[in-house]
């Protein structure tokens, strides 16, 4: 068991390498709208609209991402052998990283922070 928990482990830090180029470009477009506050980033590796009257572009640019996020998760759980969620929360701490002051994160709790 404990093997095969440090086989995951070894297995998803790579992935978390490899995210780090293409995914991490996908978050560009959005650091405007997040640091407005009208995006916001999920713990599972997924933007999301924080104010329901945004402008059409604003939810184009998170559905886009979302997409490519969602495409670029399965294709490294297919290649890396680890699940699509788990990919996403690793990237989930990617964004965080990367993200400007003031990007707003949702917690699986529920709760909003905001990157200082």
């Amino acid at each position: 068991m404990r093997n095969a928990l440090a086989a995951l482990c070894l297995s998803l830090s790579f992935v978390c390498g490899a995210l780090s180029g293409a995914a991490l470009a996908q978050s560009r477009p959005l650091d405007a709208p997040r640091v407005a506050g009208l995006v916001g980033e999920k713990y599972d590796g997924f933007a999301l609209l924080r104010n329901p009257g945004a402008p059409a572009d604003v939810k184009s640019l998170v559905d886009q991402a979302n997409q490519e996020r969602a495409a670029l998760y399965k294709q490294r759980a297919t290649t890396d052998g680890a699940p699509a969620d788990a990919v996403g929360r690793i990237y989930a701490k990617q964004i965080y990283d990367a993200a400007p002051a003031g990007t707003w994160f949702l917690q699986e709790s529920g709760q909003w922070v905001q990157k200082k």
